[in-house]
Parts: structure tokens; C-alpha cells; sequence
């Protein structure tokens, strides 16, 4: 329980950090949403300083000192009151949120999931059997997989199993006469969508889990307690998964952690490349466009989900490993 709380204090100290940092970002950054608009209007003719005005309370911009913005952001914080998006006026960033959120976390959720277990589980079989094809032939295909960026092998997937094959759609998350409800008809019309960017999610991450895992597999091999539970005549898969993948799995599950709390950010390259409507595509838009309140909740938002990963992470250490306990 004392590890518990510990983690807990120094897990709200670090939101008030992020949350505070989250507010100073933006403001270092020249420029403004109402500087663009009005360089765009003063081709026609300087701006008065009423029109000027007028901008920037459409936009909401804050006004006030520092120290007024500040606590006025720190209840909209815990209000989840994020303002006027500037780039989508006149629409609610909670709403433009909302409506992000659901495609990145069933796209790339589901698939960091699925690449976390299988990498994870390839690389214990790997380990266990190094020196063997098995151990070959999957370490140096997500040697050859890791290699790649992940725009460089949306790219190639796109264009290739979307333009030249056409198997697949090249863009959006579902078909522009479909209507979007819980039916199996739409659900299977959005995964067929979610097809080229999972596939380049899962193959570009994929590599780095098998080979994370086989390495520190390799390693607990070696440990006395693995030597002794073989020696004792106990199955070998008892032995690969309860003795050595249990404790092999620690330095995966910190990478999965953070993977895990980055889910929320989504892949904004991949998204971008696949003109997926996901956080990662409303991101971009929001930092292009200088839109404050959209770029300031979407990254407290991501921030929040990987503090909040971390912190499930290490509870689950003192779990599996109880000397992480002191």
C-alpha cells in the first residue's frame, strides 16, 4: 500500500507539471490564429485596430496577465472546458475530441495491443530456441521491419495494396455513403478501412517487441533460478514462461507503457499519409494552424494517458517482481 501512494503523489505531482507546461508551450510560440487572419485581410488594406478587436474575441484568444490565463485555463482543465476550436470554428474542441478519440483508440489500441502480445511471444520462442531457424527467421525479419519508418512503409503498403492491387480504400475511415451507427455493416465497412494503417502499425512495431523481448530473454536464461527449476525436471514451457518470461518481461512492459499511453496521440504520420480522422490527423491540423485550444487539450490529453499508463505499469512491477517494492 506505502508503494502504492508513493506512486500515486508522484504521479499527481507530474500531471500538475505536464498541466502547467501544457499552458506555457503554446504561448512561447510566435504568432497568433489572429496574426494570420489579419495578414490575410490586410492584403486588401490595413486592419484598424476595431476589426482587430473584433478577431480576436470571434477566436477567443486569451486576455488578462499571465497569472489570469493561467488560473482561468486550470478550471477549464478540471471543468473539461477546452473552448472554441480556432481552426473548426465554431465547433467545441470537446466535440472535435470526441469525435477523433473512437477511431484512434479501436485503430491503434487494438493494434499496439496485438503487436505488444505477439512480438512479446515470438521473442520468448525465439530465445527459447535460439541457434534454430526459429530464432533466425524471426529476429531478422523484425531487424528488416524495424529498419523502416513508419511513413516510408505507409507509403509503400498504400501504394501498392491500395493504387496498383486496389484491394484496399486509400483514405477515410469508412465509405462516403455509409452511415455511421453500430451495425455489423458499418463496423465491417470501417475495419476494412482500418486495414492499410493497422497492417503499417503492426509491421513497423512489431520488430522492436520481438527483439526487445528475445534479447532480455537471453539474459534471464542465464540466471541461477532458470538453471535450477531445469535441473529440478520441470517442463520447459514452464520454465520459458513462469521462471524466465515473467521476469524477462519487465523491460517490455515499460516500452509497452508508454506505448500504451501514446495510443491516445495516435500515429500522425500513418494517419496522415491514410487521411485517417483520427487524433493524430486533428493534431496536425490544430498545430499548422496554430489552434491553441485544440493543441492544448489534445496534448494534455496525451500526456495524461501516458502518465497514467506509466503509472499502471509500475503497480504492475511490484506485482510481478515484489523487489521492485523497495
Amino acid at each position: 500500500m506505502r508503494y502504492a501512494l508513493r506512486k500515486l503523489g508522484l504521479l499527481l505531482l507530474t500531471l500538475w507539471a505536464a498541466v502547467t507546461l501544457n499552458f506555457v508551450l503554446p504561448r512561447l510560440m510566435p504568432g497568433s490564429p489572429a496574426d494570420a487572419a489579419i495578414a490575410r485581410l490586410s492584403q486588401n488594406g490595413p486592419v484598424s485596430p476595431a476589426v482587430q478587436r473584433a478577431i480576436e474575441v470571434q477566436l477567443g484568444l486569451p486576455d488578462g496577465n499571465l497569472w489570469d490565463q493561467y488560473v482561468s485555463y486550470l478550471h477549464n482543465v478540471l471543468t473539461l472546458d477546452f473552448g472554441v476550436s480556432y481552426t473548426f470554428f465554431p465547433q467545441q474542441v470537446s466535440e472535435l475530441v470526441a469525435a477523433a478519440l473512437p477511431w484512434t483508440l479501436v485503430m491503434v489500441g487494438l493494434v499496439t495491443v496485438v503487436a505488444f502480445v505477439l512480438g512479446t511471444l515470438i521473442g520468448v520462442g525465439a530465445a527459447w530456441r535460439r541457434g534454430t531457424w526459429m530464432d533466425s527467421v524471426p529476429t531478422m525479419t523484425g531487424s528488416f521491419l524495424s529498419a523502416f519508418p513508419y511513413f516510408w512503409t505507409a507509403l509503400l503498403i498504400l501504394f501498392f495494396a491500395g493504387y496498383v492491387a486496389g484491394w484496399f480504400p486509400t483514405s477515410g475511415a469508412y465509405s462516403a455513403t455509409a452511415v455511421p451507427t453500430f451495425s455489423a455493416e458499418f463496423v465491417g465497412d470501417a475495419l476494412y478501412h482500418a486495414a492499410l494503417p493497422a497492417l503499417t502499425i503492426l509491421l513497423t512495431s512489431l520488430g522492436g517487441w520481438i527483439l526487445g523481448m528475445r534479447n532480455t530473454m537471453i539474459t534471464t536464461l542465464g540466471e541461477d533460478y532458470v538453471t535450477f527449476a531445469e535441473a529440478n525436471g520441470l517442463r520447459g514451457r514452464t520454465v520459458a514462461l513462469r521462471y524466465a518470461a515473467r521476469n524477462a518481461i519487465l523491460p517490455n512492459l515499460t516500452g509497452f507503457g508508454m506505448a500504451l499511453g501514446g495510443v491516445v496521440g495516435g500515429s500522425l504520420l500513418v494517419e496522415q499519409v491514410f487521411n485517417y480522422p483520427g487524433v493524430g490527423y486533428l493534431l496536425f491540423n490544430a498545430v499548422t494552424n496554430q489552434d491553441f485550444p485544440l493543441m492544448q487539450a489534445l496534448f494534455l490529453m496525451i500526456t495524461v494517458s501516458v502518465l497514467v499508463a506509466n503509472f499502471l505499469v509500475e503497480i504492475l512491477y511490484g506485482v510481478l517482481d515484489p523487489r521492485t517494492r523497495r
